[in-house]
């Protein structure tokens, strides 16, 4: 059976969707933008400022779930401009230590919500943790 988590902010938020779902061993992350905990806007500071947020903003959830970025094992990006992947690296690479990378795709969009330059949405493995 899933296991449905969403953060007081985010219900405050109004968000229409499951910050994360655990299934068996994993926990799935929803997309997560740069934006401010708890507020439907973005920090500013463009493409850095935005993905180190967004970071912060996974840590939290998964902390709530009494993980760790050691514990994620995917994530998918969605960049609004392919020309800003070495920034949005440069910060990325602050939240994942080598040399057991999680696997990644990336994807340049157009158009994330509330105008984000990024967005990043993980799978973590839960193995037994609660």
């Amino acid at each position: 059976m899933p296991d449905f988590y969403t953060s007081a902010d985010a219900t405050a938020a109004g968000l229409p969707f499951s910050q994360a779902v655990r299934v068996g061993d994993v926990l799935y992350l929803s997309g997560c933008l740069g934006n401010v905990s708890g507020k439907m806007e973005l920090v500013k500071g463009g493409m850095e400022a935005e993905t180190r947020q967004t970071m912060e903003n996974i840590g939290a959830v998964l902390k709530a779930q009494g993980l760790s970025f050691g514990d994620v094992f995917k994530c998918t990006v969605m960049l609004a401009d392919m020309k800003q992947w070495g920034d949005f690296n440069k910060v990325y690479l602050e939240y994942f230590k080598g040399p057991n990378l999680p696997t990644r795709s990336a994807y340049g969009c157009n158009g994330l919500a509330l105008g984000a330059a990024v967005e990043v949405e993980a799978w973590a493995y839960a193995g037994g943790k609660r």
